[in-house]
């Protein structure tokens, strides 16, 4: 009678929380209970409408963001639209799974915000009718975001779908930064301890991680020492770059454009010469025991510990990853010679992205969104909601232009952004920077040490932002994720524990039998679509 009752327990605090978490602090069902009014829409200037209008709009938000309700942003918006954003919060992490529940129920906002739909997505939905195009309303009620698509016709083909169509408004930063998302940095105060320079070739690089981890760098006496760190398959961070240096770049996606053929770079012979002689670091204790296992969280703790146990790290800056007080004892290490010379890869990252908002079949007033949207489109806006507002990151000077204020103390702006910085539609040109907003200072920083350093022996080719067909992107989802986890789960197994050469034969026939000459084919056939 007691285990029943137990389990009679558990089942009601299972239904509630799976009922909790369903609703969450949703405010989509309002959407079915509201009032639907007619509205006077002011076509030009502001207020948008005369009388308060409120909509529902779903949206992830960073751990350390408040309520968008509670942003300034959002806030001043209200004052001058008269737009009301009743706002659906839910946690990045648990975002997509909650998006698709509200999706498969019908029970939908207003308008996905920073939607995070994929490419399937928006093909399968836009047909559907689930979400509306987007592209007359772009003409008709959007000046602001119609005027930056004329002007960057390559943004305007990033967000049309095969079919026609815009179903998502766009998010773009055109900052020269994510296509090389690794940087790598060295402790500095170490090298001078020992007398060293800074490596430049990829020997005199392991012959410091040597002397790091064996002769007690931070002199605590304890075995505590990281040669190298970096994140595992991170969006930045990761081990591409090493890898590169055996003449074949790696990335998240394994996917490579060599003299315009489309590779899997984790099928190649390069690849494999590489993942074995980086075990040979791991054998030596010279790369982190954890590197394949831990999260950012646990990377970033790995920086900030009290006694400096660092060595090297790749990462996307040095601030983040080891702290305000700690940065001035790393130095930025240069690309290395290694067997096959300087290389640089490339990331697939695009500058422009297609998932910033879309908007549902339910919303009642889809001219008062577009308008309300078309704001985020004026070039000041479109800054303040990438990088933060007047007040709290930016002040005018005397010709208008954002300028960045002075940081609270200790804070790192990649800790501060988030928190006052929705993100989401937005686009910030080139020629923005210097007229319209300053360069945020770390991404000068950052920009400044691509160029003069990494930019010299990046490789050319990329591949770009294809939006494939709706059955072209259902078979890649077939193929790709079984593929993706088991050439991962190798990868890391091969450098932490080795076995590659063993074992690459059979990794080869697997990956064919998996279906990987199939996805290139589909990958080949997108590529040279799109530069034609």
């Amino acid at each position: 009678m007691k285990r029943m009752k137990r389990s009679m327990l558990l089942m009601v605090v299972l239904f509630l929380g799976l009922t909790a978490f369903l609703t969450g602090c949703s405010n989509a069902s309002s959407t079915e209970k509201r009032e639907v009014k007619d509205i006077d829409l002011n076509e030009e200037g502001l207020p948008i409408v005369n009388e308060k209008v409120t909509l529902y709009f779903t949206a992830p938000k960073s751990p350390l963001a408040p309520g968008f309700e509670e942003m300034t942003i959002f806030k001043e918006l209200e004052k001058e639209t008269n737009v009301e954003i009743s706002w659906d919060n839910y946690p990045d992490e648990g975002y997509q799974e909650k998006k698709n529940l509200l999706l498969a129920s019908g029970d939908l906002p207003d308008a996905f915000y920073n939607s995070g739909f994929s490419d399937l997505d928006l093909m399968k939905y836009g047909k559907r009718g689930t979400i509306v195009p987007l592209e007359d309303l772009i003409e008709e009620h959007m000046p602001n975001l119609s005027k930056r698509l004329e002007e960057r016709p390559a943004l305007k083909k990033t967000i049309t779908a095969p079919d026609g169509h815009i179903y998502s408004l766009p998010r773009a930063e055109e900052m020269g930064l994510v296509e090389m998302p690794n940087i790598q940095y060295i402790n500095k105060t170490w090298l001078d301890k020992f007398g060293l320079d800074v490596p430049t070739t990829l020997e005199e690089y392991h012959d410091a991680l040597k002397t790091f981890v064996e002769e007690d760098a931070n002199g605590n006496g304890k075995k505590d020492e990281i040669g190298l760190t970096f994140m595992y398959h991170g969006w930045s961070g990761n081990l591409g770059d090493l890898i590169a240096l055996f003449g074949v770049p790696d990335n998240n996606e394994h996917r490579i454009v060599k003299d315009g053929e489309v590779l899997f770079s984790a099928a190649q012979p390069e690849f494999k010469e590489a993942i074995e002689y980086y075990h040979g670091w791991v054998k030596e204790g010279l790369i982190d025991k954890e590197a394949t296992t831990h999260d950012m969280a646990k990377l970033f703790s790995k920086g900030k510990t009290d006694d400096m146990t660092i060595g090297s790290f790749l990462w996307w800056e040095d601030t983040e990853l080891v702290g305000t007080d700690r940065v001035d004892n790393y130095v930025v290490m240069p690309p290395l010679e290694g067997p096959a010379g300087k290389i640089v890869g490339k990331s697939n990252y695009s500058e422009y992205h297609r998932d910033a908002f879309v908007m549902t079949e339910v919303n009642p007033y889809p001219e008062l969104t577009a308008r309300y949207m078309d704001q985020f489109y004026a070039p000041k806006m479109s800054a303040q909601v990438n990088w933060g507002p007047l007040g709290e990151v930016y002040e005018e000077d005397s010709n208008g232009m954002l300028v960045n204020k002075e940081l609270p103390e200790g804070v790192p702006m990649g800790e501060f952004r988030p928190k006052v910085a929705p993100g989401g539609p937005f686009v910030v040109l080139e020629e923005d920077f210097g007229t319209v907003v300053d360069m945020e200072p770390r991404a000068k920083e950052r920009l400044a040490i691509l160029e003069e350093h990494y930019k010299p022996h990046m490789v050319e080719e990329s591949y770009p932002k294809v939006f494939f067909e709706e059955e072209e992107l259902e078979r890649i989802n077939q193929l790709e994720v079984n593929i993706m986890e088991f050439v991962n789960q190798k990868k890391a197994q091969w450098l932490m524990e080795g076995g590659i050469e063993e074992e690459w034969d059979a990794y080869i026939k697997q990956l064919e039998e998996m279906g990987l000459p199939e996805l290139m084919d589909i990958y080949q056939k997108g590529y040279d679509d799109f530069k034609e």
